[in-house]
Parts: structure tokens; C-alpha cells; sequence
């Protein structure tokens, strides 16, 4: 199948629209023209910065504007985050994500947060980061500092986003992505479902992914995970064949991306998750928790991972080289 950066509404709702067998059959078949059908790539999630976030995402326990439960945490150390790092790496994580609940970095941050790129780049892992919006010259430091991929989420469609998010624009998102971009990094970025949006804002975001002048290399599709104190605490909850069938959709209109099972995936079954992974999902976080949010452990993944015979994409340390260099410290 040809990449393509023209995918009309239209042609994305015929799609989306298809029996849920023929769609899921079809982007299975677009998922083996790209990638080996057996292997998933994993990820590694850390806050280095937790809560008192000035943003008014309504999904969002870290707004400063909101009632939820969450303690807020000042940044965590350099060497906490390459203990954690390392941890990840041991367990079969290829890529590190890191992330702040910042509207921007300041000025200030950046020593700190260059400084971490570098020391969990020399480990062998992909390095991510999401930090709010960019300006050029923090993305090329970045890029410098040897940061892989730039994570920075549309949410949802452009015209549902008014009512999730007030403090920054849909365009402001865009640029963000521009930036990143034009400074040689790749690119991370996908939605989240189950806000309350309807079957077109769902293609809508699609839409805006798929037409972009080069798709996201990793695209991660969030289901909505509740919580209290927040705008978004009450949303009926989507139905998981619909989010399934999101991820299908993607798969097909970007076969090049990752797409990755992300916020949500702690509720889904393992016939869900394979479901899931038939459906083109090739990427997924795993670890305790992601941000903030429950996510499902590593010893779970690891045992569906031997129950569906998938292997996992390999970081460039191994453990043992990993080993070694622990001792020698």
C-alpha cells in the first residue's frame, strides 16, 4: 500500500464506516507490508515533573485548575531518572519517554532537561520527551542533546478541541509539531478517545494525523481514563470496539507509524489487547503507571507477550552490556 498524505474526510469515514471484521482484516494486511507481525515495540514512561501543570485540560489530573487528588512533585533528580531509565532498559523497554507538566519549558529547565537526554541516550535507548510547546531553539538543543522522538498530542479534532482545551490552540499544537520537526527530530503524536467526542471528531483527528506533510512516526491512541476531580470525570465510557477500530483506521491511512496502545490499556482484556494488536497496534507502554494514570504492569505484558508468541523490539544496549557497566560503576 502507498503512503499517502491526501486522505480526504470522506475516504477516512468509508473506512472507519466498513464492518469491524473487514476493517480489522484490512489493516491487518496493511500492518504486514511494514512491520513483522509478531513483534511489538516498547516504551518506558516517566514524570519528571508532576502536577501544578497552568493548562486547563479537562482529561487532565495535573491542571493546577482542578480538584483531583494528585500531589504535585517539584522536577525529580538527573540520577533518579537514569536509575529508572536503566530499570526500563533491564526489563525490555527500547525507548525512554519522559515527561513535564509544563506549558513550556523555561529557560531554566533546559540544562536539566539536555542533560537527561544525554545520559539515558548513552544507555542505548531511544530518548522521548513531551514538555508542552517548543520554541527553535530549544528544539535544535534538544535535537543536539541527541532527543529521538518529541511527543506533543493533538487530542482530539479541531472541532471538538474548544471544548477540552482553552489555554492552548489546535494551531499552537500544529506549530509545535512543525518546530520539532524542522529541527530533525521525530515525531510523537495521536489523541485520545472517549472525551465525550462523536465518531466524526474521531475522524477528524485521524484526518489531521494522516495529512500532515510526514505522518507521526509513533502515533499513541489513549482511551479516556477518568478521574476525579477533573471536568472529564463522569464521560460515559467509549465502547472498546470503537477504539479498536480507531487504531485499525490508523494503521491503514499511516502503515509507516507506530501506533501504540497507550493511557486505558490497563482495563482491556488480553483478548482486547490482542484484538488490539490484530488491528495494527504494534507499540504500547508498559510499566506501573504512565504520568500519572494506573497502566499495566511489566510482568503482565510479559507473560501476554509469551501467551501471543510476540517478541519485542530490541534497545541497542543489552542487558548484559547493561550489567557490565554497572559493575564497572
Amino acid at each position: 500500500m502507498q503512503v499517502r498524505n491526501d486522505w480526504t474526510r470522506e475516504q477516512i469515514q468509508a473506512l472507519y464506516e466498513q464492518p469491524f471484521l473487514n476493517l480489522v482484516f484490512e489493516a491487518q494486511r496493511v500492518h504486514r507490508e511494514y512491520f513483522d507481525a509478531n513483534t511489538i515495540q516498547v516504551s518506558t514512561l516517566l514524570s519528571i515533573k508532576t502536577g501544578k501543570c497552568p493548562e486547563d485540560c479537562k482529561y487532565c489530573s495535573q491542571s493546577v485548575r482542578y480538584s483531583s487528588k494528585l500531589e504535585a512533585e517539584k522536577r525529580i533528580a538527573v540520577e533518579k531518572v537514569i536509575q529508572e531509565a536503566k530499570q526500563a532498559l533491564a526489563a525490555g523497554s527500547s525507548r525512554f519517554c519522559m515527561g513535564a507538566a509544563w506549558r513550556n519549558p523555561h529557560e531554566r529547565d533546559m540544562p536539566y532537561v539536555l542533560e537527561m537526554v544525554k545520559e539515558v541516550k548513552a544507555l542505548g535507548l531511544e530518548t522521548c520527551m513531551t514538555l508542552g510547546m517548543l520554541n527553535q531553539s530549544q528544539a535544535l538543543r534538544l535535537k543536539d542533546a541527541g532527543l529521538d522522538y518529541y511527543n506533543h498530542n493533538l487530542d482530539t479534532s479541531r472541532e471538538y478541541y474548544s471544548h477540552i482545551i482553552s489555554t492552548r490552540s489546535f494551531d499552537d499544537r500544529l506549530d509545535t509539531l512543525d518546530t520539532v520537526r524542522a529541527a530533525g527530530m521525530k515525531v510523537c503524536s495521536g489523541g485520545i478517545v472517549g472525551l465525550g467526542e462523536n465518531r466524526k471528531d474521531r475522524i477528524g483527528l485521524l484526518h489531521e494525523l494522516s495529512t500532515l506533510a510526514v505522518h507521526p512516526e509513533s502515533v499513541p491512541i489513549n482511551m479516556l481514563v477518568p478521574i476525579e476531580g477533573t471536568p472529564l470525570a463522569d464521560v460515559e465510557k467509549l465502547d472498546v470496539t470503537e477504539w479498536i477500530r480507531t487504531i485499525a483506521v490508523a494503521r491503514i491511512i499511516m502503515p509507516k507509524s507506530y501506533i501504540r496502545l497507550s493511557a486505558g490499556r490497563e482495563a482491556l482484556s488480553d483478548s482486547d489487547q490482542a484484538l488490539a494488536f490484530l488491528a495494527g497496534a504494534n507499540s504500547l507502554f508498559s510499566g506501573e503507571k504512565l504520568l500519572t494514570t494506573p497502566n499495566a504492569g511489566g510482568d503482565k505484558d510479559q507473560i501476554l507477550f509469551a501467551k501471543l508468541g510476540l517478541k519485542t523490539e530490541k534497545a541497542k544496549a543489552t542487558v548484559a552490556e547493561l550489567a557490565v557497566d554497572a559493575m564497572a560503576s
